[in-house]
Order: structure tokens, then sequence, then C-alpha cells
């Protein structure tokens, strides 16, 4: 880990404006090296302290993007000169003593689905490719009141609705690990610039895997809270109706720490998303791991994973068992299943509610990958309204199947997908989409669910495991994954 306080003789502090522009190119470029691979949680400290600037920090991160984001196409919009001079804000603030919160200075990236106040915001869509909100959305607001200065936006799928990421107004997003596989989706382009160095902290969304496969697939740390932690005002679109539970405003980072610093900046109600409850927040730290029980599973009795992924899922089981957490290998009863209630909770119209809602932000030409969505998720429509309703019906049995399981268990550790990253154009073949229930089964039941890599495939494409707690106790989930990223090292950083 890199270690930014003890590199003073280096940095020198701020009392100088632009303290990289002081060194040589070479030393110059290798402490922007040394800043990008920084977790945010050091970044935070180190400008809090004086040891590097904001300035420092935003100009290390804008000349990675430079480098990386031609590859990439990770992110769509940006906002170099509004970060330029949000960083000089901080750093005078900083020398006149004022600490404006826990992120103060420290860049950030926004999904393009989350509203950010004069900042185009699409959603991937043809009808908004030129919309400019006039507010934040909840938790983008909560990230600058904290002090985070934003990047840029993130490129995502049409409406969120793949686990890979195009459309066609920014185009296809390449996987840093390898430019020829997808990042996932919905966050596709967080988890991709993220992983490259080129933010340190990200803001996702998660309605059925859309945080936590795209860290899988890129070797992240992602937290998707508890349904009704953190208010989803200001997301496009707007989370409403029957399926409003699965819709999770989430976080990505290279490390674990960053979520644990994020989570509370984001959390807790804003009058305007009916849905949040101000539960309190635990601390993962003062989770004692041996008097945790832990449940785990590899194969989710439908849809096998590849042999380096249960393998990846067994030890971390064997390594959580080694500092005493109660470990017992079961799989909740209806895993298998979790895709299929899933999906059958949006057929319902046959997609024809959808696009409507496309006409009425005016977009006439739908991409090739949502039209996929909505030919594979939402076709054919429900017979009848019977039959729409005994969908949702399935979806509360098995809410309730699996909270009654959880009774023995504080957490429950499994794969995020059975499979890693797959090549472009691929991510609605039937065998990949039967897969996606193990992401799925935590957005049906609404629990919190963190994800850490722990390995990498033959190919060389990361591997994560995801570990989900009972609701409202991501510091349980956190605590878990952290050790698992102690354990295995968490995040390396591709050769791009």
């Amino acid at each position: 880990m890199t270690d930014l306080i003890a590199r003073r003789s280096v940095l020198g502090g701020i009392a100088a404006v632009g303290t990289l522009a002081t060194l040589g190119p070479a030393k110059a470029q290798a402490e922007r090296g040394s800043i990008t691979a920084s977790s945010a949680s050091e970044l935070a400290e180190a400008i809090r302290t004086k040891h590097l600037s904001s300035r420092d920090v935003v100009e290390a991160y804008l000349d990675r993007i430079a480098v990386i984001n031609p590859k990439l196409n990770a992110i769509v919009q940006l906002t170099t000169e509004s970060a330029r001079r949000q960083a000089a804000a901080a750093d005078a603030a900083l020398a006149r003593g004022a600490v404006v919160g826990p992120l103060h200075g420290v860049p950030v990236t926004i999904k393009d689905t989350l509203e950010t106040e004069g900042v185009i915001c699409t959603g991937g869509t043809l009808g908004r490719a030129h919309y400019v909100p006039k507010a934040d959305a909840t938790a983008v607001a909560r990230l600058r009141a904290a002090g985070a200065i934003i990047l840029g936006k993130t490129n995502v799928p049409e409406l969120a609705g793949a686990l890979e990421t195009d459309n066609l107004i920014y185009g296809r997003t390449n996987n840093p690990y390898d430019l020829t596989r997808t990042p996932g989706g919905s966050s596709g382009g967080e988890a991709a610039i993220v992983a490259a160095g080129g933010s340190p902290l990200g803001l996702g969304t998660d309605a059925g895997g859309s945080i936590r496969v795209p860290a899988h697939y890129c070797g992240l740390a992602a937290l998707k809270p508890t349904s009704g932690r953190v208010p989803r005002t200001g997301q496009f679109p707007r989370p409403m109706g029957a399926r409003n539970f699965v819709f999770h405003v989430s976080l990505i980072a290279r490390k674990v720490d960053d979520l644990a610093l994020a989570l509370p900046i984001v959390s807790g109600s804003d009058f305007q998303d009916y849905t949040i409850t101000d539960m309190p927040l635990l601390d993962h730290r003062a989770v004692a791991l041996p008097k945790l029980r832990l449940a785990f599973f590899d194969h989710d009795g439908t849809n096998a994973p590849t042999p380096e992924i249960a393998a990846a899922v067994r030890v971390a089981a064997d390594a959580l068992a080694d500092v005493g957490v109660a470990v017992e290998e079961r799989r909740p009863p209806d895993a298998g299943r979790a895709a299929t209630i899933y999906y059958d909770m949006t057929r319902g119209d046959g997609g024809a509610g959808v696009r409507a809602f496309l006409k009425s932000v005016g977009t006439e030409r739908i991409s090739p990958l949502f039209e996929q969505s909505l030919s594979s998720r939402s076709a054919p429509a429900m017979a009848n309204t019977t039959e729409a309703l005994a969908a949702f019906t399935r979806w509360d049995a098995y809410r309730n199947t699996m909270l009654g399981f959880m009774q023995r268990y504080d957490a429950l550790l499994s794969p995020v997908l059975p499979y890693v990253a797959p090549r472009h154009g691929t991510s609605f073949d039937p065998l990949l989409q039967a897969g996606t229930g193990y992401a799925q089964m935590h957005n049906l039941t609404g629990w919190p669910s963190a994800t850490v890599r722990v390995g990498t495939s033959p190919e060389g494409l990361p591997i994560g495991v995801q570990v989900a707690a009972r609701p409202w106790r991501e510091d349980v989930a956190l605590a878990l994954v952290r050790h698992l990223e102690e354990r295995f090292g968490g995040w390396v950083a591709p050769a791009i």
C-alpha cells in the first residue's frame, strides 16, 4: 500500500503552489503514479495533513485519465476546469484551517445515471444526450458537501439496462485488464476508470448486480448497501413502482476502507425518497470476526461456476475460518431460482411501458444492447394481471425463505457471477444470463453485499467474491471483505 504520509520529504507539503511542478519530470511522473495508485482514504489524509495539495492530486488524476481514457472510453464527461477550481478552493480553505469534510479535496467520479448540477446526464439514452440537470442527486450533493471534487461522469448502458456498457451516445467501454472484454454494467464506466487508476472512488447504482458485477470483472471493492439506506433521489430513471426495492445507490473503490469512509456520507433520509430509513450505521472496525457465523456456497445448484471461481470462494472461506469465523458450507434453498424470480418481475407488459418512457424523454432510437435487454428480459409479456401479480408473490416467498435461512448466520459468501469478464457483446448469451442470479439474489432480498478481489483467472482476469450480511449490517459485510482484502491483496493494477 502506498504510504503518502511517510513521503513528506519528497512532496514537502503544500507551502508552495504546485508541489509536483517543482520536481523534475521523472520524479513528478513517479509521484503522480503513487497518487493515482493510492486510496481515497490515503489521499484524504495526505491532503488534510498538507503532505499533498488537492491541486496535485487532481492534476495527477487528470493526467492519468488523459493516458488511459482513450483506450477505455470510461469517462464520458470530463469536468476539468471545475475540478481545478474546486481543488484550488480546497487548498485555500485548508490554508485557513478549514476542513470541509472527510473527503476534503479528494477527486471522485459519478455514474451517468446520477444527476450532476451543470453536467450532462444522459442515462445512456439519446433523448437525454444534451440534458443538463439543475441539481445534484442527493448522494452526489452529499459527496460534494463532504469535500469531494467531481472529475467527471462515467459511461453506462442505456437506462442502465445491461451487464455490459455500450450506448448510442458514447459507445462502448472496455475492461482495463483486457480491452476485448467488457468491464460489466451498468456501472461499467465507473469500474473501468477506478481500476485503471483514473479515479479513487466512484458512485454508482445496483439493481441487479450493477456495482458488484463490474467490481468482480475489474478486481475492485464495492458495496451495495441495504435497501433503504441511501436515497435514490436524482437517479435516472427514478426508481418507482413495484420493483422500487431492488434499486440501490452504491459505492466502488480500490480499497474496502474507502467504502466504509463514503458510506456514512451518502446514507440517511433526504425526505424526498420515502423508502429511506435512518437506521444506525455500525463501524466495521468494531466487528469481532471470531463471533461471526458464515455460510458459503460455490454453486447455486443450477449454474456451475468456473473451477477457478469455485476455488476462490473456498479459499476465501478457509481464510475466514482461519481467523475464527464459524464457517459452514450451506446453500440457501432457492439460490438457483433467483434469476428466474428476478426476470419474471421485469416481464409484466413485455417492455411496452419502458418503450413509452423512452419516447417520453425524446428517445426515438434504442440501442441494440437495450433492444436485446427488452427482448430477452421483458418479452414475452405476462398473459394477464393475475400471472404478473403471481411473479411478485414468488418474490415475497423468496425473501421469506432467505430470511429464514439467515437466522443461523451473520453473513453469506458466494461467487458474484459464475464466470469472469466475457467478450464484448456476449452478456445476453442465455448461459451467461442464467448465471446472474448469484448477484440478483441480494437485490431480491435487499441485503447489504460487498465484493472484493481474491484471485485471478487463467486468462489473467480478476476474480471477486461477494459477502452479504443481514439487513442494516454493512459493518459485518465490510469487516469480512476487508479481511479477505488483507489476506489476498485485493486490487492489482492492470497493465494498461
